[in-house]
């Protein structure tokens, strides 16, 4: 019955038309033209801002730095009052615990990388054991990563299943699967990986690591918003966004909320169903914001690194 199931998806997944490209990059670069007045941008950049997931994911990552980008999520009110917090922190699991201690009684997510990240390059007992270590230490969200070499040699059901077991082991957790779209070379590709996420179970898919260029692309994530909308279509289920790496400035940002409004609607223009994954981009709006309202830029070392 499984698998009549699943040659079912499959045929379904396979049955997608090919990508136009060329009208792909026109479609995007209207929306790269799309003019936002002040009061509309100001209100769009709030909106930005509660969709960010602050990320440090770095070997040198410590408990010290975690607190401080934790403190940064929940304490924005402090530079002006009426600034909304981001949507969640993502670390490591070795630091979902510190994290979640500091964001304890905020309603900022606790969002973990897993399954080998940012390689994939284990096996299925490993990638296990890291969800649990992240799920068991507190996390809201899982960020897994697909396995690309299998993908690229076209071992579709591997990668179908792998994601299932993960959305197994993450429980109650929401799961964001991580295509890592600058390995998967086309657009075709793209669709059909992320078709293959979100009939597996995905409840977000996500372009990128942050580890690889190119990352979100305006191309790239307008494939993935089209999938999402054809998935929607088919089933009725709502499935959220994430474009990962690259976008750091507010104008990116809101052309990315554009073609999200466009394309899916205003229900995903919510951080429950739309996120950014990109620290810097936070200070950039933060820039904007302030200068909306004072009329000149704040200096950069105005607002911290992380």
């Amino acid at each position: 019955m499984l698998e009549s199931n699943q040659h079912s998806i499959f045929q379904t997944i396979n049955a997608a038309s090919p990508i136009d490209k060329v009208g792909v990059e026109e479609r995007v670069a209207r929306f790269q033209t799309r003019s936002i007045k002040d009061d509309a941008k100001a209100q769009g950049l709030k909106m930005v801002l509660s969709m960010i997931d602050l990320t440090t994911l770095e070997g040198k990552d410590t408990p010290g730095k975690v607190k401080q980008m934790c403190f940064k999520a929940h304490h924005l009110h402090d530079l002006h009052p009426n600034l909304p917090q981001v949507a969640a922190v993502c670390v490591y699991p070795s630091m979902v615990a510190i994290a979640k201690q500091a964001l304890k009684g905020t309603s900022v997510k606790i969002a973990s990388v897993a399954t080998a990240f940012p390689s994939g390059q284990s096996n299925l007992e490993i990638k296990l054991a890291d969800v649990k270590l992240a799920v068991d230490s507190g996390a809201d969200e899982i960020d897994m990563v697909i396995s690309r070499g299998k993908f690229l040699s076209g071992e579709y059901n591997f990668v179908f299943d792998e994601i299932a077991m993960i959305k197994e082991a993450c429980g109650v957790a929401r799961l964001k699967v991580i295509l890592e779209t600058g390995e998967l070379c086309t657009l075709d590709n793209v669709r059909k990986a992320s078709d293959i996420a979100m009939y597996a179970g995905a409840d977000f898919i996500k372009t990128s690591t942050g580890k690889i260029q190119p990352a979100a692309t305006m191309q790239v994530t307008y494939t993935m918003l089209l999938a999402i909308k054809d998935y929607f279509e088919a089933t009725g289920k709502m499935i959220g966004m994430k474009p990962a790496g690259g976008i750091s400035t507010s104008k990116l940002a809101l052309h990315n909320l554009v073609m999200v409004n466009e394309i899916l609607g205003p229900n995903w223009l919510h951080n429950k169903w739309f996120r950014f994954g990109a620290s810097s981009l936070a200070n950039d709006v933060l820039m904007q914001l302030l200068k909306l309202e004072s009329g000149s830029y704040q200096s950069p070392n105005y607002f911290t690194l992380d």
